[in-house]
């Protein structure tokens, strides 16, 4: 039989051959692990604990078990030996439906996604976690996820033209499996020592007029519900989750100064929000159609939940800018290939608030149509809500983009980088 003269190693484990005879091989740095190797022809190679007398542990195979793992599971094992409890019970505890990955994502939602966050980032998780995560690994149990299985993961969403995704993706797996930990359903995290996929990329996107006035003949080509969800944010600068998740309930239009107030369960920074609403604004929400059999939200295709699917809209959305800037550009005899810098719907709100800093409005009623958390001395004493100043740097808002929407095809044309319209991380 084949002994090892020092600790196991990756490249000595490989080399082991198999004998007419089963071979159970002890690492001699740890007393107790074992190399299990099976005789020929098979010679499948696994590893067992055999420790103060219980019986043979079976920890699994070299296939599935990188040897440091392996070596950490059994020095687990002994641990469970030497505390008193039974590592086969608990194995087999491991192994039932309830520690399916699916079930336990199920728990980690309902126990902390949602109870920890604002409906929005909960229901952004939730899609990461339907998209993502659950088709990956379903019918796995917890414990068999591996290191190695979460960064293939990541490298797949880099790979596919999303890295900012990755990178939130990432944070979510870290805290799932860190609630894991903390909730008993495993020991330790797979998620240990990966590193952020891509780096952070902070977004400085401003849209021109010419890309708004795009923008905007783009969203009313392709209509109800994701055309007057672009158009609302492009008006109101408040976030995609707190406009597409509205509900009529929040709103009063009638009267000299309709509004919208956001409730503060659905703000992001937890404050109540009211937002002044323009003409235009008013319009297009008296010209969203009614879903049948009710339901409060104003951008629904069901009556029962807000719309999404986003990155389908989004691309929807592109490829129609696309066709009208290139249909624009043959009407003007425009000999030069049509191209669009990326932008992300958050790029809209970036864009708002740029311009309103351009057409003269204050820093401060920016960030309070923005809703932006206050910090310092201002988050003690300054309480004021600039509502009057909101609605007049809002009604500006909604007078300019009414005069660029106006405005004769190709004029103030700006060149723009290479065309690649997917929005990022979506």
């Amino acid at each position: 039989m084949t002994k090892a003269k020092s600790a196991f190693t990756a490249k000595w484990v490989e080399a082991v051959a198999a004998t007419d005879k089963r071979q159970e091989i002890p690492d001699p740095s740890l007393k107790g692990f074992y190399l299990v190797v099976q005789p020929r022809p098979g010679g499948a190679k696994s590893w067992a604990v055999r420790y103060k007398g219980h019986p043979k542990f079976t920890i699994g195979s070299v296939a599935a078990w990188k040897l440091a793992d392996a070596r950490k599971e059994a020095g687990r094992i002994m641990r469970a030996y030497d505390e008193g409890r039974d590592p086969r019970a608990e194995k087999k505890e491991l192994l039932s439906d309830d520690n399916l990955i699916e079930n336990v994502l199920a728990q980690f939602v309902k126990r902390h996604v949602k109870r920890k966050n604002r409906d929005s980032t909960a229901q952004a998780q939730q899609r990461y976690i339907d998209k993502e995560l659950i088709p990956r690994w379903k019918g796995k149990h917890v414990a068999a996820i591996r290191r190695r299985d979460i960064v293939t993961m990541l490298d797949d969403v880099v790979e596919s033209g999303r890295p900012q995704a990755a990178v939130r993706l990432l944070a979510l797996t870290r805290k799932f499996f860190n609630w894991a930990v903390g909730t008993g359903w495993l020991d330790a995290s797979p998620c240990a020592g990966i590193p952020i996929p891509a780096p952070l990329v902070k977004r400085k996107r401003v849209l021109s007029d010419f890309e708004l006035r795009l923008v905007w003949k783009g969203a009313e080509a392709i209509g109800w519900p994701f055309g007057p969800l672009v158009q609302l944010l492009m008006l109101t600068g408040q976030r995609r989750e707190e406009v597409a998740a509205a509900s009529w309930s929040e709103f009063s239009l009638t009267g000299r100064e309709p509004f919208w107030t956001i409730p503060a369960g659905r703000a992001k920074n937890g404050n109540e929000q009211q937002v002044a609403l323009a003409p235009t604004t008013i319009s297009i929400l008296n010209n969203l159609p009614s879903i049948q059999g009710g339901g409060d939200f104003i951008l629904s295709t069901t009556g029962d939940t807000s719309i999404s699917g986003y990155s389908r809209g989004k691309r929807r959305l592109d490829e129609k800018i696309m066709e009208i800037a290139r249909n624009e550009a043959k009407e003007r005899g425009d000999p030069e290939e049509v191209k669009l810098e990326p932008f992300t719907l958050h790029d809209l709100r970036r864009t708002l608030a740029t311009r309103l800093g351009d057409l003269g409005v204050a820093p401060h009623t920016v960030e309070a149509i923005l809703n932006h958390a206050r910090v310092g001395v201002a988050a003690h004493y300054n309480h004021a809500r600039y509502e009057k100043e909101k609605r007049e740097a809002l009604i500006l808002w909604e007078r300019h983009i009414r005069t660029i929407i106006a405005a004769e095809p190709g004029s103030n044309v700006i060149s723009f980088g290479k065309i690649s319209l997917r929005e990022a991380g979506e």
